[in-house]
């Protein structure tokens, strides 16, 4: 289900936020599927409950899961996680923005940046 890899510069609970968002994203898993619980996963991955309480925190105000009492964790709607995530990114996106304009970036730079990546390249 979650891989992680301990070279990686990311911390653990990053990873496993990172690969419970791409199988929501990609339909791996399905809305509504239940999570395992934080000692089944800690458990199985051989780390701090703590650890994966984090992810699932941060994943829950992310709006990726959403959480029973008593029931646990369970994966939220696609439509829900991507409306979410997209207002998310869109303010983000506002925020640099408007600071990159502040600092000096021309607007013509800022355009062709975006529409660099609107081709696919890599800006």
């Amino acid at each position: 289900m979650i891989t992680l890899n301990y070279r990686d510069s990311k911390p653990i609970y990053e990873q496993v936020k990172d690969g419970f968002r791409k199988l929501i994203l990609s339909g791996g898993l399905p809305t509504g599927e239940r999570l395992p619980s934080v000692r089944e996963l800690a458990a199985e991955l051989a780390i701090n409950p703590n650890t994966i309480q984090r992810a699932y925190r941060e994943l829950e105000a992310e709006g990726f899961i959403y959480s029973i009492a008593g029931k646990g964790s369970f994966a939220a709607a696609l439509s829900e996680v991507t409306d979410r995530r997209r207002e998310t990114l869109l303010e983000a996106f506002n925020e640099a923005a408007s600071e990159l304009l502040r600092l000096g970036v021309p607007e013509a730079d800022l355009a062709a940046r975006l529409h660099t990546l609107l081709e696919g390249e890599t800006p």
